[in-house]
C-alpha cells in the first residue's frame, strides 16, 4: 500500500472513531494487566462479564494473591484455559510484589518477564497504561493487515514490525484500536462488510464482499 493510502487508511478509521479504546474493562493498571492475560483466546466480552465480580474485589497484587488461585479460578471458569491462568495471574501477582513494589512496569522487557505475559500482552499494556506508540497484532490486525495489503506478514512479530514502519503520526499511538475494531466489526474474518466499509477503494482484497439480499416480502 502506497504511503498516501496508508495515510488515508488511517484517516478514514480515525474520523469514523476519533477517541478508540479497548473494550476490556478495568479501573487501574493492574486490573488492566489480569484483563489483558486473561484475554488470550477468549472475547473482550466474555472477559469483561468474568471479570466485574472479581474487579470489585481485588484492585492490588496483594489482594490477588490473598484471594488465591482457587479462589480466582471461582470468577473466571467461563474464560478458556481459565485453570492455566489463574496461576500465571497468582504468579504475575507475587512477582510484581516481590520485584516491581507492587506496581506494573513500564517497559517491555519487564512485562514480558512476568508469567503469562507475552509480546502482545505487554504491547497492549504499554500502549493503554503508558501511551506507548506500540502495535499489538492479535487475530483481528493479523487479519487485517494482511487482507487489505496494510502490512503483510506471516507471522504476528512480522506484521507488528510492518505496521510500526508503515503507520505515520498522528495515528501512530491509537492505531491497534482502529485495526482491532475494524477487524472485530467490519474486516470479519468468515465474511468481510465490505459494502459498508470506509476504507473498501484502498484495500487489496478483490473479491469485495456485496451486501446481503433482502428478503422478498411475501
Amino acid at each position: 500500500m502506497k504511503k498516501a493510502d496508508v495515510f488515508e487508511f488511517y484517516r478514514r478509521l480515525a474520523e469514523a472513531n476519533p477517541h478508540p479504546e479497548t473494550e476490556l474493562e478495568s479501573g487501574n493498571v493492574f486490573q488492566l494487566l489480569v484483563a489483558v492475560v486473561l484475554s488470550a483466546q477468549a472475547t473482550d466480552a466474555g472477559v469483561n462479564k468474568a471479570t466485574r465480580a472479581l474487579f470489585a474485589e481485588v484492585k492490588t497484587p496483594e489482594q490477588m494473591v490473598a484471594l488465591g488461585e482457587d479462589g480466582l479460578k471461582q470468577h473466571i471458569k467461563t474464560i478458556g484455559l481459565f485453570n492455566t491462568k489463574a496461576k500465571n495471574v497468582i504468579a504475575l501477582s507475587e512477582a510484581l510484589i516481590a520485584q516491581h513494589d507492587s506496581e506494573v512496569p513500564n517497559d517491555r522487557a519487564a512485562l514480558e518477564a512476568l508469567p503469562g505475559v507475552g509480546r502482545k500482552t505487554a504491547n497492549v499494556v504499554l500502549n493503554v497504561a503508558f501511551d506507548a506508540e506500540t502495535f499489538a497484532v492479535d487475530t483481528h490486525i493479523f487479519r487485517v493487515g494482511n487482507r487489505t495489503g496494510l502490512a503483510r506478514g506471516k507471522t504476528p512479530l512480522a506484521v507488528e514490525l510492518k505496521l510500526d514502519k508503515a503507520t505515520p503520526q498522528p495515528f501512530r499511538l491509537h492505531a491497534h484500536h482502529w485495526l482491532i475494531l475494524h477487524g472485530r466489526y467490519i474486516c470479519k474474518a468468515r465474511t468481510p462488510e465490505c459494502w459498508r466499509c470506509p476504507v473498501a477503494d484502498l484495500c487489496a482484497y478483490k473479491p469485495k464482499t456485496p451486501p446481503p439480499k433482502r428478503a422478498k416480502a411475501p
